[in-house]
């Protein structure tokens, strides 16, 4: 079964219905990330600590965003941001964004997993919008494999999975035209997890 993960930074006093349309869609979600201020910010934001909740209600993961800048962000600011979304948002897991996908970057994001397991966090996921090294797998919950827009997905072939056969492999696609579903499309290469975005941009 393909489940929908949807990144949406939105504020929910600014976009009220769009979240609770979210939520109504609990059924059809693999997990939503959270992102109150490209990350948790400096202090809780009343209106997300109060989605966050209603999305677990509704039985769907909370992720907490966390950019790593492809490992040149220190592991403490990276470390900072996990626990703030697990004590402030109660965040079932962490979402890594701007993951590198070499092989020579894996021990910084190995020792950021292991600390995001030592935070409680119960599901990893890493979006390095390309296919990363199969190491990656080994830390892994989700992968992101993709990211980009819909005429580079439609050149995209299948992609054989080299890693751990545990995880799942998520394809975040933009620019989608109106009434495309795009669970078939991932399906063929690859992606249990979709997430598909209409138009560009903000």
């Amino acid at each position: 079964m393909t489940g929908l993960l949807i990144p949406y930074y939105e504020h929910p006093s600014v976009r009220p219905a769009e979240w609770d349309a979210i939520i109504a869609a609990a059924p059809r979600l693999y997990g939503v990330v959270l992102n109150p201020a490209s990350g948790p910010g400096q202090a809780p934001d009343p209106a997300f600590v109060e989605v966050a909740a209603r999305l677990r209600a509704a039985d769907v993961r909370v992720l907490g965003y966390a950019d790593t800048d492809y490992g040149r962000r220190p592991h403490a600011d990276v470390v900072r941001d996990i626990t703030r979304h697990r004590d402030w948002y109660r965040a079932d897991g962490v979402f890594l964004d701007q993951v590198a996908a070499g092989r020579e970057e894996y021990g910084h994001y190995q020792r950021l997993a292991t600390a995001a397991w030592s935070a409680g966090c119960g599901t990893l996921a890493l979006n390095h919008g390309t296919a990363p090294h199969p190491s990656y797998a080994r830390i892994a919950d989700l992968l992101v494999t993709f990211e980009g827009p819909w005429a580079s997905y439609t050149r995209l072939g299948p992609q054989p999975w080299r890693g751990a056969t545990g995880v799942r492999l998520c394809h975040l696609v933009y620019g989608v035209p109106a009434g495309v579903d795009l669970t078939e499309p991932a399906r063929a290469r690859g992606a249990t997890v979709h997430c598909a975005v209409p138009g560009v941009g903000d």
